[in-house]
């Protein structure tokens, strides 16, 4: 039976995949009051509003393109968290329609960000052209880069550090060792979520001619990146701490250790098998979800200051709101399996 209107949409914003642009985000923006004691609440929530619909226009760009390229026609290994929203190979939106959205959505957030370019410094600019860049061209023509093998690096590189050192610019105005290694792990853990959700795809993308290092190197290879990528990501926390670019409160982040293990075994046993392999792609979500938050509230705890308490928390307060959608999905998945 075909849901409302409102669901239909919220099915094909996939918002439950906005953590990788809304963490690193407001990680960003408590890292410059951390270590700078500088943080400017209206640029904080402008800055939230831009990545949320520049993300929500690179889900609905990414099942605008593959569903063009035919990728969602093959869709039938039964994983639930790989492959797109569905709802244009099911014919409950148009594809015309989705496209105005996306573009609607694109305008503001590039409105958004030249604004804050304008304000806030010509750096801003140039991320936000590395960020549209990122999120238009991973699937559109003529780039196409997510179908050349070079998805996985450059959204590594969008959202971790990338995202993070320009929520950081736009409150502290100027760059920083903390802002990238705070972020980094960010980033990391994003290539590992979007490698291990290749891995049920990886016969649907072959045949589309969808070659993202899954399906140019196979499963195993996959899996095995995976597992590297993940040890890295954690492996990045302590580097930072050993370094002094992460408070030493950051080890909150290695909490998750346990869900990665369990995400890492269920993966190597049932790799070849999609649908079998979902509790390890609800895993590394997971993962990815739940250290991203330890980490901002231990940078939260670490610059806590009394006497300045909408910075301190604003922050949080931006956090619980976004995440509170994404962890009904999370319980809801966990419930039914």
């Amino acid at each position: 039976m075909k849901p409302g209107c409102w669901r239909i949409w919220w099915k094909a914003f996939r918002f439950h995949y906005t953590t990788a642009s809304f963490m690193p985000g407001i990680l960003g923006g408590v890292i410059a009051w951390t270590y700078d004691g500088q943080f400017h609440p209206g640029y904080f929530l402008l800055v939230m509003l831009g990545l949320l619909l520049n993300h929500l226009a690179l889900n609905m760009t990414d099942d605008y393109y593959d569903f063009h390229h035919l990728v969602d026609l093959f869709d039938s290994h039964g994983n639930p968290y790989s492959g797109g929203s569905g709802v244009l190979s099911k014919g409950w939106i148009t594809p015309g329609q989705m496209r105005d959205v996306f573009v609607s959505f694109y305008v503001i957030a590039i409105g958004i960000g030249i604004f804050l370019g304008v304000l806030r410094g010509t750096f801003v600019l140039l991320l936000l052209i590395f960020g549209f860049f990122c999120a238009y061209f991973y699937t559109a023509p003529p780039i196409r880069f997510g179908y050349r093998g070079l998805g996985e690096i450059a959204q590594l590189l969008c959202f971790g550090p990338g995202i993070g050192l320009g929520a950081y610019y736009v409150q502290a105005q100027r760059l920083s060792w903390e802002a990238f290694w705070g972020t980094l792990p960010f980033g990391i853990m994003l290539f590992s979520m979007i490698t291990i959700n290749e891995i049920p795809d990886y016969l649907e993308d072959r045949r589309a001619g969808k070659l993202n290092l899954v399906a140019r190197f196979g499963r195993k290879a996959g899996m095995r990146l995976f597992i590297l990528s993940l040890i890295s990501a954690y492996g990045a926390i302590l580097i930072g701490i050993l370094l002094g670019r992460v408070p030493v409160i950051g080890l909150l982040g290695l909490l998750t250790l346990p869900i990665a293990y369990r995400t890492v075994s269920i993966l190597r046993r049932h790799y070849e098998e999609p649908a079998k392999m979902a509790p390890a792609n609800l895993g590394m979500i997971c993962t990815h979800n739940f250290t991203a938050i330890l980490l901002i509230v231990a940078y939260s705890f670490e610059g806590f200051k009394k006497d300045a308490l909408s910075a301190s928390l604003l922050p949080l307060i931006v956090l619980i709101v976004l995440y509170l959608p994404v962890a009904a999905l999370i319980k809801k998945a966990i419930s039914s399996r």
